[in-house]
């Protein structure tokens, strides 16, 4: 099959978001299983800065076509990309291409590639990552968009592949609002993956350790944007009433708007490192004794996955959408509140024999529930409804 992938950023050997690293499993993993793979995205490497590479490249078996920002300003302040000349990129691709895979909603991208794709005939996917809910943040401008964009857009899609039963809910309760297609549009939930042999043999734990002064405490770590929906400050005051003697807390990730509020609370328990990327992230889970991540309105958290790939013991919130956490006995559930956050880190932090096998339990649900080859599978089925290869 000859797939393309539609999304508003794309730059893996930067990505911090879980959206990337969703799109570079997936399309990495169905190249792996022999189909031709196209990502056509924009050149947005973070919030405030460009990708400054080449715009057309192959990358690990993918090609990638980016087309440049307008206005690359609007990324930072609303999460909104500007595409220079997309639509004529996209019509040059669409005629070699079998399905397009399009991931979040409500994008300038899907705006500008739905119709040419409706027009041609093409099958249109749809992975809104966790994006559809409004108070997942931007609401007031999720509801603008759905009064004057959302409902010609929806229409046009054959599928909408939900990461969670939660999100499967959410998109049953939304789509019937945009009115009805001549054959309506169908829903499965399809979860993210990970490479189990990326995190199996993790190496940096010393440096990573000596560089943060960590020296043999128990390690709670919470990667992600320092954003309110993440839960890290919840996170922080729990750490602090729990008082566990010699531990500490590393929080890894960009801010967006809560820095400046943690930052009274911190003490010298508390490490935050700014954005890791690379070799720098890997080394944190190795370095790790386990992950806390207290969100809300998420979709399926890679970040979670990845840490129970690394065979860290997980902390996770109802939001995270994991339930297979607990009924594997990978991890503990607390609400995104202190108090029930508090008594997850007392129970946990401090047992490290009880971390030893919540961690092979997480190892094990990985492997058998989120793999990228697993769920390049159950994408291939979902595509050869529409395409025979």
């Amino acid at each position: 099959m000859r797939i393309l992938h539609l999304t508003p950023y794309y730059a893996p050997a930067y990505a911090f978001g879980g959206v990337v690293r969703s799109v570079e499993g997936m399309t990495r993993a169905l190249v792996g299983r022999g189909h031709s793979v196209t990502v056509l995205t924009t050149d947005a490497l973070d919030q405030q800065s460009r990708y400054s590479g080449t715009l057309e490249v192959v990358e690990n078996g993918v090609q990638v076509v980016r087309v440049p920002n307008l206005l690359p300003n609007l990324r930072g302040r609303y999460n909104l990309s500007t595409p220079e000349k997309m639509g004529r990129r996209a019509a040059e691709l669409l005629p070699q291409v079998d399905i397009i895979h399009c991931h979040e909603f409500r994008t300038v991208e899907n705006l500008l590639v739905t119709p040419l794709a409706a027009r041609m005939g093409k099958p249109l996917v749809l992975s809104p990552h966790g994006t559809l809910a409004q108070h997942t943040g931007r609401g007031g401008l999720k509801r603008l968009w759905d009064r004057t964009l959302s409902s010609a857009v929806a229409l046009r899609f054959n599928h909408v592949v939900a990461l969670s039963q939660p999100e499967l809910a959410d998109v049953e309760a939304l789509w019937p609002s945009f009115g009805r297609r001549r054959v309506p549009a169908t829903f499965s939930t399809i979860p993210n993956g990970v490479n189990p042999s990326e995190y199996a043999n993790l190496s940096g734990r010393a440096g990573f350790r000596e560089k943060y002064h960590l020296g043999d405490a128990p390690v709670c770590l919470f990667m992600g944007r320092l954003h309110p929906r993440k839960g890290v400050g919840f996170l922080v005051d729990a750490f602090k009433a729990a008082n566990i003697p010699n531990a500490r807390l590393v929080i890894a990730g960009p801010d967006e708007g809560m820095l400046d509020t943690l930052r009274p609370l911190l003490d010298d328990r508390i490490i935050v490192t700014g954005y890791l990327g690379g070799a720098d992230r890997l080394a944190a889970f190795a370095a790790a004794d386990m992950l806390a991540l207290p969100a809300v309105g998420e979709g399926l958290p890679m970040v979670v996955l990845e840490a129970m790939a690394a065979g860290l013991p997980v902390i996770v919130s109802p939001g995270c959408n994991l339930p297979e956490v607990t009924q594997f006995g990978a991890g503990l559930e607390a609400e995104a509140a202190v108090e029930p956050l508090t008594s997850a880190l007392r129970d946990l932090l401090p047992d490290a024999a009880r971390r030893a096998v919540m961690g092979e339990a997480a190892r094990a649900l990985v492997q058998e529930r989120f793999t990228w080859d697993a769920v390049a599978a159950q994408l291939e089925g979902l595509y050869q409804t529409w395409v025979v290869s």
